[in-house]
């Protein structure tokens, strides 16, 4: 498996932001990738006032490879970018080594910060 890690700065981002990432995510974005071919799984990670992260487990490097090359060219007016006012700062390409399934199971959707 073949991950990616796209990475966008929250440093100086007025205080909705995060609502705002929040709601796009949970209203639009979560449906775009559910049941995408050739993704494992996508994780949104934030940190208010630090970063917000879409984190990607794709099937085979060339569907992260093909991914990646769409994206980027881009950049600058995907729906991320336009609600933080700015492109990702880090494109982190990675070796899945495994995933493990805890005793919890696998759980998709909204997390806790959405009411």
């Amino acid at each position: 498996m073949f991950g990616l890690s796209v990475r966008w700065s929250l440093k100086d981002s007025p205080p909705n932001l995060v609502q705002q990432l929040r709601d796009y995510v949970v209203q639009t974005s979560l449906d775009r990738f559910s049941g995408m071919d050739g993704l494992h799984f996508k994780t949104w990670r934030m940190i208010d006032g630090e970063w917000f992260e879409g984190t990607y487990v794709f099937a085979s490097r060339e569907d992260r490879d093909h991914f990646l090359a769409g994206f980027m060219p881009g950049e600058a007016t995907a729906p991320g970018s336009v609600i933080i006012g700015s492109s990702p700062i880090a494109y982190e390409p990675f070796e899945v080594v495994a995933i493990a399934e805890g005793g919890a199971g696998f759980v998709s959707g909204a997390g806790p910060g959405i009411a």
